[in-house]
């Protein structure tokens, strides 16, 4: 999942990217409204997380504008104003939900993971099974026929994004709006460096392969065969 924080406050904004990336969210961010409009118009993201009282252009301005262009993403205010007037002002801007400043990092992730559901229209999965691999996405345990798998966060997120699709073929540019991060150089071959591990860890002990590249057109996962 792709996800961008508009916020000025650096400490806070250390603080959210750590939690979200360490939950295997790729973050993209910036630190004023004029600049979080562009990057919002511009990249496909699964969700926003947007304060208020930022330099350039104010975060009621900037949704506004996002709505007035017909861009559906997903959208979460946050803000040290605690007024019900702020509060209605802000759902009738189109933003989706509304988090007063100081909050718990839990309730942020919860919130967010709501609004992608939502927008999804479908129920949002404890776990995800393609064949005999499982992932628990709640204790983030992955087993593969009975054996345990230790990924780290940013496979994790991969695994997870080719699980959810499994059976249809994602391109690398795909993968990398949904993994990676803005700052992300589509040049390097960082990506095929990933599957590849990853190959090692989900196929390499077994018959039935299950990540396969598909040349040309990406990559899919699909029950051994």
């Amino acid at each position: 999942m792709r996800i961008l924080l508009i916020e000025d406050d650096l400490k806070l904004t250390a603080f959210i990217l750590k939690g979200f990336k360490d939950a295997g969210f790729a973050v993209d961010h910036c630190d004023d409204g004029e600049d979080g409009l562009h990057m919002a118009l511009s990249e496909p993201y699964d969700a926003a997380i947007v304060d208020i009282m930022l330099p350039k252009l104010d975060g009621f301005s900037l949704i506004d504008e996002l709505r007035r262009r017909k861009k559906t993403t997903p959208v979460i205010i946050l803000s040290a104003k605690r007024s019900v007037e702020d509060r209605i002002k802000g759902l009738q801007t189109g933003s989706d939900d509304y988090l007063v400043k100081p909050f718990s990092f839990a309730e942020l992730l919860a919130r967010v993971q709501a609004l992608i559901r939502r927008a999804s229209g479908a129920a949002e999965p404890s776990s995800l099974v393609v064949g005999d691999l499982s992932m628990d996405l709640l204790t983030r345990k992955v087993i593969r026929g009975g054996k345990k798998i230790d990924l780290p966060p940013l496979e994790f997120s991969l695994l997870e994004y080719l699980m959810r699709n499994a059976g249809n073929v994602v391109s690398k540019t795909m993968i990398m709006e949904h993994v990676w991060d803005y700052n992300f150089d589509p040049q390097t071959n960082v990506v095929e460096v990933r599957i590849c591990k990853l190959r090692d860890k989900i196929d390499d002990d077994f018959d039935n392969k299950m990540i396969h590249t598909v040349y040309g057109a990406g990559y899919v996962l699909e029950e051994g065969s």
